[in-house]
């Protein structure tokens, strides 16, 4: 059976996986958490795997959320240390030297069951991952057993033993690289696993599965996103774009219908007598709405901008047309740096570096609106959808919400996503409240919000 909490039952184990879960930003419901509770008495408990099985199935609703919950499973539901050493003294983990040790490593990533992986991983961690931080304390590394084992540059002595003197360069060596890539991340996976493992017996889960787990990818905040998630969000834009443009042309046919269909009402008039009682109509053309979007660019949403600058480089191919406009205390209108076909970070940074965007560095929404009615008012039509994106934070100036309401009036829909939380509006400078008076005002701050913000435009 898998080990438990010092002192704690499987009960209390099961209730602060799952609340670890929530914390993490996966959503797990009371109805799941009684689901998987009710899963544990149908499955072998002594089976880690099927243990694992149980929770994925009853409380994971995406794929994108099971590396998460593997890493939090791991932290509370760890494999038993075995304390099995290998008897030959050529694999003696606990004297062998470094050269041997790659070599037994370099047979794992041939080939090994997950226990002969793990076994040799809790011995390579207790003796190059940890170091001491001081009398009683210690503190522990995967960076350092990775170092001392340097795994990655194993590959060509492997081809050499698999490959012997057969062809180099063909099917076999590729299956043998990609085997061997897969094990070495089964390894680089295990050390840290095992590594988060001795954190936590050391510190506390609750405190390791914190900092443990990043949130998923539709729950980072846009606020707080780093290069590398913003690198991943540009895979979630174009189905989000084309969900957009969906939602948007539905509602541009909602009550509609069609021009009248002469022959078919003709056609059913012959039933009565050729009185046309019923009449039929064609289907309405699919109509692709015009988008307008005026973006605040400024350093403080700086991430938000990056993001919702490339859900309109994608909404460009949902729409008839599509006009961008940034803002910090003066506008531009951006359209020019996401022609189709061009790079989209090249077009972020062509916008930083030539858009006339600044006058004097400070957010301010009044004197934007202000000059966008001036120069850009004509691209707001009845067929027009307008999409504000911006904190509403205005350093105190005037929030010109008379020219707001204007073009708000011009447009088919208008709609204002916001990327800070709902309980910071209208706090400090931010106008969010008079704003959204004006035009209806979305929290926005991160994928699954703005997915949500999709789903009420149906």
């Amino acid at each position: 059976m898998p080990e438990t909490a010092p002192g704690g039952s499987l009960v209390d184990r099961h209730v602060g996986f799952v609340h670890a879960l929530r914390a993490a930003g996966l959503p797990v419901s009371v109805a799941e958490g009684l689901d998987a509770a009710n899963a544990l008495r149908v499955i072998e408990l002594a089976d880690r795997e099927s243990l694992r099985a149980a929770y994925a199935a009853t409380l994971v609703k995406k794929p994108a959320y099971r590396p998460g919950f593997d890493v939090l499973f791991d932290l509370w539901f760890p494999a038993a240390m075995s304390g099995i050493r290998p008897a030959s003294p050529r694999t003696d983990l606990a004297t062998a030297e470094v050269k041997e040790l790659r070599e037994h490593l370099a047979g794992l990533l041939i080939g090994s069951t997950d226990q002969e992986l793990r076994e040799f991983v809790q011995a390579m961690v207790a003796r190059f991952g940890r170091q001491e931080a001081g009398p009683g304390r210690q503190n522990w590394f995967s960076y350092s057993v990775l170092r001392a084992l340097s795994p990655e540059t194993l590959m060509a002595g492997i081809l050499r033993e698999v490959l012997g003197g057969g062809e180099r360069g063909g099917l076999a060596e590729q299956n043998v690289r990609r085997r061997v890539d897969a094990n070495l991340r089964r390894f680089e996976d295990a050390v840290a696993t095992d590594v988060r493992r001795r954190i936590a017996e050391d510190s506390g889960i609750e405190r390791i599965a914190r900092s443990a787990v990043r949130p998923p990818l539709d729950q980072v905040d846009f606020l707080r996103a780093t290069k590398a998630d913003l690198a991943r969000l540009r895979r979630e834009v174009h189905p989000l774009a084309r969900r957009l443009a969906a939602r948007l042309t539905i509602r541009h046919r909602k009550g509609r219908r069609g021009r009248l269909d002469f022959r078919r009402t003709m056609r059913a008039s012959l039933q009565s007598g050729g009185v046309p009682l019923d009449t039929h109509f064609r289907p309405p053309r699919p109509h692709r709405p015009e988008l307008v979007v005026l973006c605040d660019t400024s350093d403080s949403v700086s991430s938000f901008a990056h993001f919702t600058l490339l859900l309109t480089y994608a909404l460009r191919e949902q729409f008839t047309k599509v006009r961008a406009f940034g803002f910090v205390d003066t506008v531009d209108e951006i359209t020019r740096f996401f022609l189709p076909g061009s790079d989209v970070v090249e077009a972020m940074t062509r916008l930083a570096n030539e858009a006339d965007l600044v006058r004097f560095g400070r957010t301010n929404y009044g004197h934007s609106l202000e000059r966008f009615a001036e120069r850009y008012g004509d691209a707001i039509g009845q067929k027009t959808s307008l999409l504000i994106l911006g904190d509403a934070r205005s350093n105190y100036q005037p929030p010109a919400l008379d020219v707001l309401a204007s073009l708000a009036s011009r447009a088919r829909h208008a709609y204002w996503l916001n990327p800070e939380p709902k309980p910071q509006w209208d706090t400090g400078d931010s106008v969010a409240g008079d704003y959204g008076a004006v035009v209806p005002m979305y929290e926005c701050r991160n994928v699954a919000q703005l997915t949500a913000f999709i789903e009420t435009l149906a």
